[in-house]
């Protein structure tokens, strides 16, 4: 068995450094394999991997994002990969215990070689907990956390495993058999946010299991990802670095569920669109008349 991580990094240097090192110290170590997709980073981080012998680099011009990069190392790793491998999404901006990869690992052979995903505790909170796995809705085009539909009881002592609908790419094993099976990421149509929930919606409607593992913890800061709070309105719904990208989401719609469901995902995108809309316009036009 051998572990192959792909982390796709473009700048933040001193988060590659604390992820390697995280990753030096697993208790699989010797059983693991690194390759980082430097996307056109520009603050030192191409020399810096030049000089660890246990890491591959693979250089991108700075237009691959993160689904192109993920791609990138598939095609890197997947040739030589044996039917009991796996592949381990990570981003650099986490770090987490000496178990992870470990238990990420046993979650999958106790499930029938499951996708994995991991539970997100962020520096500094009170409970720690921030993010469990997704789920989605794919007729009302809802995504949210299994968080919130845990009681503050257990989100204090969370249980050891969930069932999600999909898996982000923060921490997220797969089977490399999988890839081979039922194809790799999609770059050409989701280059950046959802192209983590597609691939792993793909595997689950053929059958395997998407599972978040409690004992899989990835530490993330306080602010993780891209936040996209001081976005604009329209880069808010047109950019690339948004997660409410409009055109993104479509896509990701038209790509999951049933066949009925991608046909009608246009469709029914614009109606919830309209319908949400009218009813925040609706809110915030009786709140102004309640100060009135």
């Amino acid at each position: 068995m051998r572990v192959n991580v792909i982390i796709p990094v473009f700048n933040r240097l001193e988060h590659t450094r604390k992820v390697l090192e995280a990753l030096r110290q697993q208790t699989v170590f010797d059983a693991m394999t690194i390759v980082i997709v430097n996307d056109g980073s520009t603050d030192g981080t191409a020399k810096y991997l030049q000089s660890q012998s246990d890491v591959t680099e693979i250089q991108g011009d700075g237009n691959l994002w993160w689904g192109g990069a993920i791609e990138e190392g598939l095609k890197h790793v997947l040739p030589g990969c044996r039917p009991d491998d796996y592949v381990l999404f990570l981003n650099n901006d986490t770090w987490f215990d000496d178990n992870f990869v470990e238990a990420l690992v046993q979650a999958s052979k106790e499930n029938g070689g499951a996708a994995v995903g991991s539970v997100i505790h962020e520096e500094g909170r009170d409970p720690p907990l921030v993010s469990i796995g997704a789920r989605v809705n794919i007729n009302r085009l809802a995504v949210w956390d299994l968080l919130s539909e845990l009681s503050e009881t257990e989100k204090q002592s969370p249980a050891r495993q969930y069932r999600v609908d999909a898996l982000s790419g923060r921490g997220t094993l797969y089977p490399a058999i999988l890839f081979r099976r039922h194809g790799g990421m999609r770059p050409n149509l989701l280059p950046h946010y959802m192209a983590d929930y597609e691939i792993a919606m793909r595997f689950a409607r053929a059958g395997v299991p998407l599972v978040v593992s409690s004992k899989a913890i990835v530490y993330s800061p306080p602010v993780y990802g891209n936040d996209g709070s001081s976005l604009s309105w329209r880069k808010r719904l047109f950019g690339r670095r948004s997660a409410h990208n409009v055109f993104q989401r479509l896509i990701f719609y038209s790509l999951v569920g049933s066949p009925v469901q991608r046909m009608t995902a246009p469709i029914r995108m614009a109606y919830f669109s309209c319908s949400r809309a009218f009813s925040t316009w609706r809110s915030l036009a009786k709140r102004k008349e309640g100060t009135i």
